[in-house]
């Protein structure tokens, strides 16, 4: 059929145009125009709704896609979050070591078990240890018994120089009357006034009577030098005796340690031996075998890390928030009771201080939170979070943390002053320095495109940051997206995409 049509189509063509064309080909012509009229009004509107598009894309050209939010005022508080365990405070909480070698004789408690300041929990061997304090003891005795011999023996020594000393002052009465006799007769003898048998006898009584005088004063040094001697022995079994007791008191400290008792009021929260097992004492930098943990859980404590970068923010007695991994739901008030000083490396856990460790490795410092209202049933060592507030601002100009953005101050100058730099001389060091500089701000929406703004920020919330100047309430900043803001420009052709419009808590 299309053949036939094309045949007849030639013919019309090679025929005399002066011929009259036959009526059976004149609708096909009508047909031709109608199409070839229909064809042009298509490919003009195509052409005109192209040019519409690429007026709209050309006048769009450069505008950014920007999610933005409004600046508002609301109550802010400054969170610090660590992570730790429940522990009862530092002086409620004692881990008991083995303070000897030997197996465990006697266990009297169970875990659990709530116990008294200074009863009695376990017993490790102690035979040994029983017959030094009982030979200790028995020394001790025999040397008491030695003391107060040799103090008898002082008392009848003084008792005897007192005696020998009463024999001296009668010796010397009797030697001074004797004396007094002989002058008064040997006076009388030599003129003649009395015998000479009287003479001589007066004068054998006073050479007795001196005898007697020497006698005495000899019988006093001795018993001096008699009651001197009893007194250094004397003083001898006292140190004798406190040298025993001395013995007996270490004793009796080795028999002690293989007795254990309760350093106060608390509960068994461990007991990792049995009775038989073998236990050893620390030895220079190793601690020894653990036998029990005593905690006082009257108080409980969660002590958590925290990390250098807010420790300085943490102060005594600011309120926290608790909540411990074994009752999820439910949070627990508290507040802050030590800081710690020292920091403590998060890989090894050991204190930081006074070490030479030339590494940037992160420091974390241990604070104590305790919980006002602790629930009951609390272990030692269960994981917990706490949440301190550091500051708090009441009725605050925030905006959320993630239109906040640096910008180095080359980048906000204008192109021509941009380009006058170009051919400038050149910067000094500090001007090199202050172009540089990184500036803290957000991008404010007006008429259109994205002005950066430089602010000053306060306590910085979980999810929003105060503003102390620079931005004020009802503001609409550009608050994402990250990659958006990270590349966008000052002064920048921007669009809000209302889908995406965030308020200072998220999306709205």
């Amino acid at each position: 059929m299309g053949q036939t049509t094309d045949i007849r189509i030639g013919e019309i063509l090679t025929r005399d145009p002066e011929e009259k064309t036959p009526p059976a080909y004149e609708g096909h012509g009508k047909q031709a125009k109608s199409l070839k009229k229909t064809l042009l009004i298509t490919v003009g509107a195509i052409l005109l709704v192209g040019l519409v598009v690429g007026g709209i894309l050309w006048s769009r050209r450069g505008v950014v896609t920007v999610q933005a939010g409004k600046v508002m005022r609301q109550n802010l508080s400054a969170i610090v979050t660590a992570s730790g365990q429940i522990m009862p405070p530092p002086g409620m909480f004692a881990q008991v070591n083995a303070n000897s070698m030997g197996k465990v004789t006697e266990i009297l408690v169970q875990e659990g078990d709530h116990v008294q300041k200074g009863q009695l929990l376990m017993k490790t061997e102690d035979v040994q240890q029983a017959a030094d304090v009982s030979a200790q003891e028995a020394a001790v005795l025999n040397a008491r018994a030695d003391l107060s011999a040799q103090q008898a023996a002082v008392a009848s020594a003084s008792a005897a120089l007192k005696t020998s000393q009463a024999n001296l002052a009668q010796a010397q009465a009797k030697f001074n009357q004797a004396q007094a006799d002989f002058k008064r007769n040997q006076e009388l003898f030599k003129d003649q006034l009395i015998a000479r048998q009287v003479f001589d006898q007066n004068l054998s009584d006073f050479e007795v009577a001196r005898a007697n005088l020497q006698s005495a004063q000899a019988s006093v040094a001795q018993q001096k030098a008699l009651l001197q001697q009893a007194i250094f022995n004397r003083d001898m079994r006292r140190a004798s005796v406190a040298q025993n007791e001395a013995d007996l008191l270490r004793a009796q400290n080795v028999y002690n340690q293989t007795i254990y008792r309760s350093p106060f009021d608390g509960i068994i929260t461990s007991l990792p031996v049995h009775v038989g097992e073998n236990v050893v004492p620390g030895i220079q930098n190793a601690v020894g075998s653990t036998l029990f943990q005593v905690s006082d859980l009257s108080v409980v404590t969660a002590q958590v890390d925290v990390d250098e970068s807010d420790i300085l923010n943490v102060k005594m007695g600011q309120p926290a928030e608790v909540t411990i991994d074994a009752i999820p739901n439910k949070t627990f008030q508290g507040h802050v009771t030590q800081i710690g000083m020292n920091a403590i490396a998060q890989s090894s856990g050991a204190s930081a201080a006074g070490t030479t460790d030339t590494t940037q490795e992160a420091k974390d410092f241990q604070v104590v939170v305790t919980l006002d209202r602790p629930p009951a049933g609390m272990r030692p060592g269960l994981s917990a979070t706490a949440r301190i507030t550091s500051a708090t601002a009441n009725n605050a100009i925030t905006i959320p943390i993630q239109a906040l953005t640096m910008r180095e101050r080359r980048e906000l100058e204008p192109p021509s002053k941009a380009s006058k730099a170009l051919t400038a001389e050149p910067l000094t060091s500090a001007e090199e320095k202050k172009e540089d500089q990184d500036i803290q701000g957000v991008f404010v929406v007006r008429k259109g495109r994205a002005v950066f703004t430089p602010v000053k920020t306060g306590i910085m919330g979980t999810l929003n940051v105060q503003v102390l100047s620079g931005l004020q309430p009802g503001d609409e900043i550009v608050t994402g997206s990250y990659e958006v803001l990270r590349t966008l420009k000052n002064n920048a052709k921007i669009k809000v995409n209302d889908k995406a419009l965030l308020g200072p808590n998220g999306p709205t």
